[in-house]
């Protein structure tokens, strides 16, 4: 359960800063410190979840994230989704300018890749394309489709920007679920969640 919230104000925006910071921090150690044994079971009934609302939206562009911090590993189950259908393509976003939408770099398993200032793998030198669905890790996420992120808005600016707007499918295991995220004016909500519980449509008020 979340905690209950001041009346609006200045107070009352430092607090819901505060209770978003707490809420992301406690997740994401909860899910670094799933052991291999949890991990995998729960990544495979993701990744059928996954087959089955793909096969039912049936994009031919998919933007993924490497993963990071104990998120979802979704490399293997995205070079599986390319090997099926020589027409799919796969795409994995990067930074180019602080403070600006992220772009989305081809990818494939035989891609040359870099890292980041993150550390993190991304294409070197591929082409841009603009994926039909992204699929984007929740630290946090509840039944509305809002997340939360690292804090950076590199999401939230890019899903924002995008025109045509894309299918937003979040991933994360069900120990980021909770009752409200308290989104604010600029976050950006997923259009379906997918855990080791299944596919859900986001469920707006």
């Amino acid at each position: 359960m979340n905690p209950p919230l001041p009346r609006p104000g200045a107070d009352s925006d430092a607090t819901v800063a505060a209770v978003r910071q707490n809420l992301r921090k406690t997740r994401i150690a909860a899910r670094e410190r799933l052991p291999d044994t949890e991990r995998a079971p729960l990544t495979r009934r993701i990744e059928a979840h996954l087959d089955t609302l793909l096969a039912q939206l049936s994009p031919r562009s998919v933007a993924f994230c490497w993963p990071w911090r104990g998120e979802v590993d979704l490399v293997q189950w995205a070079q599986r989704w390319l090997a099926a259908d020589t027409q799919r393509q796969m795409a994995l976003p990067v930074v180019r300018t602080p403070g600006q939408p992220m772009i989305f770099l081809r990818w494939h398993p035989e891609v040359p890749m870099e890292t980041d200032h993150h550390d993190i793998p991304v294409p070197a030198g591929t082409e841009i394309i603009q994926p039909e669905l992204i699929l984007v890790p929740l630290n946090v996420f509840d039944a509305a489709g809002y997340r939360l992120g690292y804090g950076g808005g590199y999401f939230d600016r890019t899903l924002a920007a995008l025109q045509p707007a894309p299918l937003c499918v979040g991933v994360a295991f069900e120990l980021a679920r909770v009752d409200n995220t308290y989104p604010q004016p600029h976050d950006q909500p997923m259009d379906w969640i997918v855990t080791e519980a299944g596919a859900f449509r986001a469920v707006s008020d």
